[in-house]
């Protein structure tokens, strides 16, 4: 994605060959700043803290965060040290804990003077995956679009809403959501994108709609609550959005309000499109509700917002009187039913178990 002109993925190794750099996103919209992670201390700080974000990022930062924390000590010890400390940062998105599984199998396989040279081959391959991934779920879902329109006779706009931000900012590049928009626009096909706040960290209006400004494409920020208004007056003609965790029969894990939008759509008979790459597939468990466990992080992100004031400070102000307590669930987990179709890497299928396996054989053979 360009900004400013210049080309960046969200994460890259440095010049140095050593270490890695990523964008801070917790900066955005207002101040574009990359910082440098050095160590294991600095990568698991990224992911706890959200300078990254993002189930994909997620995964490939985890990966990069094993190679600067190998430089002194590769033993076997120590990838289990790093495994258990980089795991533990943020429980809910699977690409975590599927990033880490592929570093420590790949690198306990070798002798431990070929393990850090290995494990920088392999983050860097991991990112390049995740593009190409990205960049065919965006394929897949610009058809979808393209079909929408068609059914419109090619007049007016196809109207689209997401919710948090699932585009290049969570993945290396392209991203999963939004690339079918990116996708669509670019292909010509007159897109309009409702752009949810997404509270309490704003993903939505800091993150989301700074992308689509960005790359042009038109776009308008609403609070998380205007969704169910507009479908009701037939201003969304589908909801595409993310997801951090899937389950193996459709179950579908997002940020907290994802649920609230799939039954507006429902009730409205709105599309509900979740784009997925299939390593945020969770094929150990069946049933979302109980299996996925939900993030509750700090009350002061619900309890204080940052912004820009008129004057072009950046200051965090509090919102709730004191001695108000507040709490703070990431996620919810929307069942299968209300989800129209899953969009992978290879193709757009039903929220189900068949039709997961259906694209991916190898996991029910895996499985059998």
């Amino acid at each position: 994605m360009n900004v400013e002109g210049k080309a960046y993925r969200t994460i890259w190794l440095a010049q140095d060959g050593k270490t890695v750099e990523i964008i801070d996103q917790t900066k955005l919209p207002h101040e574009f700043t990359t910082v440098r992670l050095s160590n294991l201390e600095d990568a698991a700080r990224a992911i706890r803290d959200m300078l990254v974000r993002g189930a994909p990022l997620i995964g490939a930062t985890a990966a990069y965060g094993v190679c600067v924390a190998l430089e002194d000590d590769a033993s076997d010890a120590r990838i289990a040290q790093v495994y258990e400390t980089l795991l533990s940062t943020r429980p809910t998105a699977v690409n975590l804990r599927w990033a880490l599984d592929d570093m420590r199998a790949r690198l306990l396989a070798l002798p431990r003077e070929q393990r850090q040279r290995a494990a920088y081959r392999r983050a860097a391959e991991i990112c390049d995956e995740d593009v190409e991934i990205c960049s065919s779920i965006g394929d897949h879902g610009r058809d979808l679009i393209s079909g929408l329109w068609e059914a419109k006779d090619r007049k007016g706009v196809i109207n689209l809403l997401t919710h948090c931000n699932a585009g290049w900012l969570a993945t290396v590049d392209w991203g999963t959501a939004i690339a079918p928009i990116y996708k669509a626009h670019d292909a010509g096909i007159p897109v309009h994108v409702w752009v949810d706040e997404t509270r309490p960290r704003n993903q939505g209006a800091s993150l989301t709609a700074w992308e689509l400004g960005r790359h042009g494409v038109p776009h308008t920020v609403i609070v998380d609550n205007v969704g169910g208004h507009l479908m009701q007056h037939g201003q969304v003609d589908a909801c595409i959005v993310g997801t951090d965790r899937t389950t193996a029969g459709g179950d579908v894990c997002n940020k907290i309000g994802t649920y609230l939008k799939a039954l507006a759509a429902d009730a409205n008979s709105v599309p509900f499109y979740v784009a997925l790459p299939s390593p945020t597939i969770d094929w150990t468990i069946e049933d979302g509700l109980r299996d996925i466990p939900i993030e509750q992080r700090d009350a002061s992100e619900v309890s204080h917002i940052t912004g820009r004031t008129d004057q072009g400070d950046v200051a965090t102000v509090k919102l709730t009187p004191d001695g108000s307590p507040a709490a703070n669930y990431a996620f919810d987990v929307t069942p299968a039913r209300y989800v129209t179709g899953l969009i992978t890497e290879r193709g757009v299928c039903a929220a189900s178990r068949d039709g997961l396996e259906a694209l991916f054989p190898e996991r029910k053979t895996l499985s059998a």
